[in-house]
Formats: structure tokens, sequence, C-alpha cells
């Protein structure tokens, strides 16, 4: 019942299912069904609240539970939300798996573990899947749906579906690999970053901001396959055209960096500057995010309505 599960929490009683929120301690859960409250009543006075139930209703279909048989019985779906400990995960899918029937499905919000270290061995692994959601769900509705190699394809498809059903973005890997695609695809980015400001090419804040005001603008409505195709007559036209200097470029990329010493302090140094790292004004910077995700997230909605 932390930040994921809670946001979970909040985008399926958006579309009118009933959730039990899960966790060892009822101080937690009591603490967490607040922080709801509050956020979906937030919500409807700014007028961002998903679905078509009052903050009053959604609220009303979750409940908490502290004992784990009781909180599954009857689900069809259970969505794991433990810290991203992979012993602590096996744990409470081995406890999952002694109780649960064949039909529901068995999901993880994972962003790194892989399925086959998840699942493997489990008597129910064939409907086991990681549904790796973005940070916070609610506001981002990308989730990466990858399966164990024993997973039954109408694990997938189910899974696939009823992400669908509750608004958000799912994607499926044909199969596991390691950091699944969003994560390969965020490193690649915070790698090259990290050596450009290491090589004083570019400072810390001037680095973000070539991705908030330049790449970011685009890609919040196309990836860059689709840019690529934009940005001349198509796919083979571009490669063509900028084959070569692409490979030019890639080839000068350096190492993986260490991610420390130096340039970690530096650039600790400047985002300290611009947001102070200390739990008021990241909670602060952290709300601003969400609230202007909320608003692209509507406008993007609005857009493909249009």
């Amino acid at each position: 019942s932390g930040l994921i599960g809670r946001s979970w929490a909040m985008v399926f009683a958006a579309e009118g299912f009933k959730v039990k929120l899960y966790d060892i301690a009822q101080q937690q859960l009591t603490s967490a069904l607040e922080n709801i409250g509050k956020q979906m009543k937030e919500l409807e006075e700014s007028g961002f609240l998903k679905g078509s139930l009052s903050a009053e209703q959604q609220l009303s279909l979750i409940s908490t539970c502290t004992d784990l048989k009781t909180a599954v019985e009857g689900a069809t779906f259970i969505q794991e939300c433990t810290p991203e400990n992979l012993e602590l995960k096996k744990k409470i899918f081995s406890q999952l798996d002694l109780i649960v029937g064949d039909k529901v499905i068995l999901s993880s919000s994972t962003s790194c573990l892989l399925p086959s270290k998840l699942f493997t061995g489990l008597k129910h692994v064939k409907q086991c899947i990681v549904s790796h959601p973005v940070n916070p769900p609610y506001f981002v509705p990308l989730v990466e749906i990858v399966p164990h190699p024993e997973t039954d394809p109408s694990t997938s498809e189910r899974t696939y579906a009823l992400m669908k059903k509750i608004g958000q973005s799912p994607v499926k890997l044909n199969r596991e690999i390691e950091g699944f695609v969003l994560n390969r695809l965020q490193y690649a980015v915070i790698s090259e970053a990290w050596r450009l400001v290491g090589e004083g090419i570019v400072s810390p804040t001037d680095l973000d901001l070539v991705m908030s005001d330049g790449l970011g603008m685009r890609y919040a409505f196309i990836g860059p396959l689709e840019t690529m195709h934009l940005n001349a007559e198509g796919i083979s036209n571009y490669c063509d055209r900028y084959r070569e200097g692409m490979k030019l470029v890639l080839n000068t990329f350096g190492p993986v960096p260490e991610f420390s010493g130096e340039i970690q302090q530096k650039i600790n140094q400047a985002m300290s500057e611009k947001i102070p790292a200390v739990p008021k004004a990241l909670d602060a910077r952290r709300k601003q995010r969400d609230d202007y995700l909320t608003g692209l997230a509507k406008l993007k909605k609005e857009m493909k309505s249009n």
C-alpha cells in the first residue's frame, strides 16, 4: 500500500472495480486510505478525477485487509507492489501460489526483476506476468506487460485487455529482457546525459532543458521511430540521409559511466540548487510534476478525441 499500490488502487477504482488493498500493517493501510481519499478529492475539485464515478463513490470501492488469504478471496487480478527486492517478491508470490485458484492473474509491478527470476517454480506460473507501470501510474498510463517463458498467452491477452479497460496504455513484450523496454531507453538517455555533463560539454540544468524543451516536447506525442519517419520522407529515406552521421556520432559514445565520484557531486550540486534534496522541496516539485502530467494527459485525450 505504498505509492505505487495506492496509485494502482485509484486507477482500478476509477473504472468501477472493487479493490482490496493489502499490507501487513494496519496503520500503513489507514494512512494509505486517507491519502487516497485526499488525492481523489483534490483531483475531483480540479476536474482531473478519472472515470465517471465521484471521488466518494470511487473511495467506497477500496477496502483494506491485513490477511493475505482474505485479501485475495474472489479476486480476478492481483497486482503486487512490494519494494524492489527479489527475495521479498518471491516470498509473497510463493504465498499467493498456495492460496489462489487456476483463473486469477498474478501480476508484479517490478521495474527490473525478470519474470524468470520471480515466478520460476511456481505451481501457477502460467498465470504469472509482470505489469510494470510508470511512476506515478495514475498520471502516466504506460504499462509494460512482460511474460515469463511459461506464461500462458491467455494471461498476457487478459492482462492487456484489463489495462486497456482501466484506461492505461499497455505494451506487450514478446519475451523478457533486462530492464524491459522503458528502462533500457531511459538508461541510454541517462548514460549519455551523464557523459555529456562529465565531459564538460553542457551544464546539468542545460542538459535537462534539452529534454524538457526539446526532445521531450516531441516525445510527449510521438516516439523516436515515428520521429524518424516524419523527419524525412519515411524511415527508408531517413536512413539513407542520416545513416552514416548517426553511426559516426554513436561510435563516439563512451563506456557505461560509474554514476559516482566528481560527476555525481557536480550533478547533485546543480540539482540541489534547483530543488533542495529535502522532503518538503522534493514533495512540492513532485506535486507540480504530477499536476503537469495530469494537464498533459488531459490535453492528449482531448487532441485524440478531436
